[in-house]
């Protein structure tokens, strides 16, 4: 199964690198005074995907309902997130979904637990975690 990341954040971040290559990057405006050409780069890839995965849309328009109750702290957070996943191996990646699904349903409590006990495993004691509390999948290849 493959993560998605909130909609928003990706066309906003996409949108963000194509203006900030701009010498003008500095000077854009705030929303209201773009232009409706700056808008409509902006908006394109989620009117896109909205149009292009019907399937998806429930889940697009809760990451979005979602993104605007977060604090200013919290889209920070999230954004060093997203950059900390890109920058991860696939294995990497496989473990952090198997957790986050995992953590997902704790309580604080236990999840703060499991943080505590996964930040003291070994690589190879990660690993038998993540098959031992992977969904039903099969587990990654072994590398050689």
């Amino acid at each position: 199964m493959k993560i998605r990341f909130p909609l928003m954040l990706l066309g906003l971040l996409a949108a963000s690198q194509a203006f900030a290559q701009s010498p003008t990057a500095t000077a854009l405006p705030e929303w209201d005074k773009l232009t409706p050409a700056q808008r409509e780069t902006l908006l394109a890839p989620i009117r896109d995907r909205w149009n292009s995965e019907p399937e998806a849309r429930e889940h697009m328009l809760e990451h979005a309902q979602r993104w605007q109750r977060m604090t200013p702290e919290q889209r920070k957070q999230a954004r060093r997130g997203v950059k900390r996943f890109e920058r991860m191996n696939p294995e990497q990646r496989e473990q952090a979904r198997v957790l986050y699904r995992h953590m997902a349903e704790l309580p604080a409590e236990q999840r703060k637990q499991l943080q505590e006990q996964w930040r003291q495993m070994t690589p190879e004691q990660r690993r038998a975690w993540i098959l031992k509390n992977a969904p039903d999948q099969p587990p990654p290849e072994a590398k050689p």
